[in-house]
Order: structure tokens, then sequence, then C-alpha cells
């Protein structure tokens, strides 16, 4: 028994003499894929036998079905729906007679008779307000007869020949 020994005596050391068994890892995943399958199958089950067999039990409060608005300002659920009902509460508005206010005797009339009645009577004009002290009135602005100037007061308002013929 000497310690020595030779080149071929060492068991264990080397290289792989066998490749991996490729039928073994296809068995192995086939399986793995028909486990995962048949749990998911499994727990669907499950699911859908407590939701129609088992019931909730009584609410919880009378009052859950009771539905409360949250506080101002909310948001809109249907903004077209509530622009429409907007545009046709405003169009009855402009085409219908009502109070504004009764007590002041303030009526709203429909905006096509509104602009009729201002077609037939016209806009109120600049010098149908009276005049203040001190101005000259429209008749009194107009020319005097030969004198082909303004007046000494019309020149002295800053009223021109400009003016006297509004």
């Amino acid at each position: 028994m000497n310690g020595s020994s030779g080149p071929g005596d060492q068991p264990g050391r080397g290289h792989e003499t066998s490749d991996a068994n490729i039928r073994n890892l296809i068995i192995s995943g086939v399986l793995l894929c028909c486990l995962l399958i048949a749990g998911l199958l499994v727990s669907g089950g499950v699911f859908h036998y407590f939701v129609g067999h088992q019931g909730l039990g009584p609410p919880a409060s009378p009052f859950e079905d009771v539905r409360m608005l949250p506080p101002e300002p909310r948001l809109q659920v249907s903004a077209p729906k509530d622009l429409k009902q907007y545009k046709a509460a405003q169009g009855e508005i402009l085409n219908s007679y009502g109070w504004v206010d009764q007590k002041a005797g303030v009526v709203r009339i429909p905006i096509d008779r509104a602009m009729d009645i201002l077609l037939q009577k016209g806009l109120p004009v600049r010098g149908a307000t009276p005049a203040k002290q001190g101005m000259l009135k429209t008749s009194e602005r107009n020319y005097r007869p030969g004198a082909g100037k303004a007046t000494q007061d019309q020149t002295a308002m800053g009223s021109g020949p400009e003016e006297a013929r509004e």
C-alpha cells in the first residue's frame, strides 16, 4: 500500500458522458401545464358554486340601499344630456311670456316679438335726453342765416359745423 496512485486511479473527476434526457424534460413540462390547468378549472368551479349557492345574508344596515348624494360640487355624469336640457330651458325662457319681477311689474316677452317692437319704435337717440344747463339745444346749434360760420357760443362750446348738422 504505497500512497502513490497511477494516473487512471482518480474516480469521480471528469465530464458528463451522457446528455440530459429530452423525453423526461418534455413529460415534466406537459405534466406541469396539466396541473396548472386542472387547478384553474377546480378553483373556477368552486368559485361559481359559492357565488350561486351561498347567500350574503341580510344587509348590514337598513339604510344600505338608500343612495346618499355627495356634497357639492358634484361631477357631471352626462354632460351632453345636461347641455341639451340647459339649452331647452333657455330656449323656453327666450320664446315665452312670463314675469321677471311681478311686484315691480317687469315682464319678459319672446325675443322675436321684442325684435319686432324694436324695429317699429326704433332705438333711442342721443338727442332725446334733456340738455344740461349751459349747453345749447339742437335748435340753437343751427347756422344763422347768411352767416356761413358757427356762432360764437358754438365755437366756445367746441361745437362746429359738423355737430350742427346732427
